[in-house]
């Protein structure tokens, strides 16, 4: 059975919105399993993933509110897990 380019873009959007929305339960679940509010890195990992299959999806659109917002994340993401990792290479 062979996939339309239109069923594969929607899978791709589908997928970045699932991982989008995943980040979010990801971090509920671990803030809950912590007794207290926190952002584990795989967030960051989740949103990265999200962001860009998303953005991919987008500029298939042609979407140029969707594209922004999702190009300007990746940005943010990525700063994070620099922030990480610096902050773990001083606690060493």
């Amino acid at each position: 059975m062979s996939m339309t380019r239109e069923a594969l873009w929607l899978m791709v959007g589908f997928l970045g919105q699932i991982a989008f929305t995943g980040r979010f339960v990801l971090q509920w679940l671990y803030s809950e399993y912590k007794k207290r509010s926190v952002i584990p890195t795989n967030f960051w990992y989740l949103s990265i993933v999200g962001s860009t299959l998303l953005l991919a999806y987008a500029i298939y659109r042609e979407d140029p509110v969707f594209i922004a917002g999702q190009a300007f994340g990746s940005i943010v993401y990525l700063r994070n897990l620099q922030l990480i990792a610096k902050s773990k290479k001083l606690k060493e």
